[in-house]
């Protein structure tokens, strides 16, 4: 268990900033929040898939890159501006850049990898390549 430091500024800030989401001030814009999607992660023997919620994203606006056993899913969902007079809109998605990096922990056969986006989800397939053996020396003795 973490022992945490309390911050009461940290807490402040965060409170004035709920409120403000709720209810703004006159004239004050609210702020865009960062985002990361949420991962689902499944491994079987053969494998490790990846499933992304990316609701409201084009295809050509994610991206997935594959290095040995680090697999990064990165992308930017655009804000959709729209103007209504003067009529209240709230507005609560989030918008923005992310990334998400993780290390599977086994080598990945990266010509292999598959993934394919439908109905808001990102599905990356990626197949377990056999682990490296050590390779055996043998030592001889002197002249």
């Amino acid at each position: 268990m973490a022992i945490e430091r309390w911050d009461p500024f940290r807490d402040a800030v965060r409170l004035r900033d709920d409120l403000n989401r709720w209810w703004p001030f006159e004239g004050e814009a609210r702020t865009i929040a960062p985002w990361s999607p949420d991962i689902d992660i499944k491994e079987t023997e053969k494998e490790i898939t990846f499933k992304a919620d990316l609701p409201g994203m084009k295809m050509e606006d994610i991206d997935v890159s594959v290095d040995d056993s680090q697999v990064t899913i990165s992308g930017e969902r655009k804000f959709e501006k729209e103007e209504k007079g003067k009529d209240f809109v709230r507005t609560e998605r989030s918008y923005g850049s992310f990334c998400r990096s993780f290390n599977t922990g086994v080598p990945i056969k990266e010509d292999q990898v598959k993934a394919d986006y439908k109905d808001g989800v990102l599905n990356v397939v990626l197949p377990k390549a056999e682990a490296r053996k050590p390779k055996k020396i043998k030592v001889s003795g002197g002249k």
